[in-house]
């Protein structure tokens, strides 16, 4: 069991309307985890919420690219970028977190993915690193040293996210079955907890909490 301390913060990622079944980018089941945070929220003494906030022009959307399909690559701010269906535009319905999601007025939001020519899967920087959302400085402004992860997706959103906390030297830990994966690649959710792992980043269940 992991007793949670005054200096700990649970991290919800992403659990908007496009990530959930009937979503533009729909990760299966990705609604069933909203019980579970709602759940858990109140163990915590703070709660913050990514939001993926992109612009309608984004470099990362398929739609973008004249005769390019979801799914395939390019190069976009110098990295490769896998192209995606259009998801979570500012002010659209799909950009909105999930209805059912609680969202009590404790709750700080930080949206990420806003500069259309880099995409944004962790919730403290854009894939390039050259543009910070400021929730690290936030997290130390209010004395946070442990973060616990949850939200959508886990083999994207939620891994960057847990891999730059624990990089940051928050202890870091992802609450698994608060989570579900895109899995583009069969498996790639189980392959994304190994990769955390081996960052040191510990894995566990809502009921450990």
């Amino acid at each position: 069991m992991e007793k949670i301390k005054k200096s700990d913060a649970l991290l919800i990622v992403d659990v908007q309307n496009d990530f959930c079944p009937g979503g533009t980018l729909a990760v299966a089941e990705g609604d069933q985890i909203v019980p579970i945070i709602n759940n858990i929220q109140e163990k915590f003494p703070l709660v913050v919420a990514t939001q993926d906030f992109h612009p309608a022009e984004h470099g990362s959307f398929a739609a973008n690219h004249a005769g390019k399909k979801t799914g395939e690559f390019i190069e976009l701010a110098g990295l490769t970028q896998i192209l995606w269906p259009v998801h979570c535009v500012q002010g659209s319905q799909g950009g909105d977190f999930h209805p059912d999601l609680n969202r009590g007025q404790r709750m700080k939001v930080f949206q990420k993915g806003k500069n259309p020519e880099v995409d944004s899967y962790s919730g403290f920087f854009d894939n390039a690193r050259r543009g910070d959302t400021g929730l690290s400085e936030y997290l130390r402004s209010q004395g946070i040293e442990r973060v616990f992860v949850c939200g959508l997706a886990l083999d994207y959103c939620v891994k960057f996210t847990a891999m730059d906390a624990e990089s940051l030297g928050f202890e870091t830990f992802v609450i698994s079955d608060a989570t579900r994966a895109v899995n583009l690649s069969p498996g790639d959710g189980s392959k994304a907890l190994g990769e955390m792992k081996q960052k040191g980043i510990k894995i566990l269940t809502s009921k450990d909490l």
